[in-house]
């Protein structure tokens, strides 16, 4: 069995500022969001949200056992967030700046531009498993604050944290790649998102990359550094 790269038994509220535990404090993030989140779905009415729909959203069809992917979503999510907090801190740390990034959009969607779907079924169109578990989805889950889709967001930042990763198996992100993408699917055949959230999620999802990654990933990748006089092999 792996072994966790911080031991987190000794961190204590005097040292969480420490290098060795600071990245601890990127999960304030999802403290303030969820604040935020609820406040917006209590204090804006749904009268003056903008109802989001689009063509495609009549094309795509109902379909319940997509439920699938939106459920294993979370496992997905907070499955990765857990994995790299043990054994990957600059993974964790990247993927968290991600993800506080589409948050924080999120959040300003939600006041400035606050929206509301209709698309959800008003009566299942079939009794199983999955329209029962969609059914109480739907209860406890107010079909407002849905644009730009914060589910494809937060599966894109994992999804970036995976394919980063040089020790993982291209089998391994070959599935999260297709999970992502089933994920990305289900919230439309499920009736939980319109398309339009789905796209408006690809450009926020665009800043949370360069804000988290800019830097270390891609700033690199494109800079051209000269090689050393010794390594060209043309030395006397």
């Amino acid at each position: 069995m792996k072994k966790p790269v911080v031991d987190y038994r000794k961190v204590r509220l005097s040292n969480i500022t420490s290098p060795e535990y600071k990245h601890l404090l990127l999960i304030i993030g999802w403290i303030a969001y969820f604040i935020a989140y609820f406040l917006t779905e209590n204090l804006i009415p749904e009268s003056v949200c903008h109802v989001i729909h689009t063509h495609m959203d009549d094309i795509i069809p109902f379909n319940e056992w997509f439920i699938v992917f939106y459920v294993g979503w979370y496992v997905l999510v907070f499955g990765t967030l857990f994995y790299f907090l043990l054994y990957d801190i600059p993974a964790f740390s990247g993927t968290q700046k991600f993800i506080i990034t589409v948050q924080v959009i999120g959040v300003l969607f939600y006041i400035f531009y606050p929206s509301v779907q209709h698309l959800r079924p008003e009566v299942m169109p079939r009794e199983n498993v999955a329209t029962w578990l969609l059914a109480r989805i739907y209860a406890a889950d107010t079909p407002t604050g849905v644009f730009p889709s914060m589910h494809v967001a937060y599966s894109l930042a994992v999804l970036s944290g995976w394919l980063k990763k040089k020790d993982a198996k291209i089998g391994f992100k070959i599935f999260v790649f297709l999970f992502v993408i089933g994920v990305c699917a289900s919230v439309c055949f499920v009736k939980q998102h319109s398309f339009a959230d789905i796209i408006c999620a690809l450009p926020v999802c665009l800043v949370g990359e360069i804000v988290a990654f800019g830097k270390s990933y891609w700033l690199p990748k494109f800079r051209k550094t000269p090689i050393p006089f010794a390594e060209t092999g043309n030395s006397q």
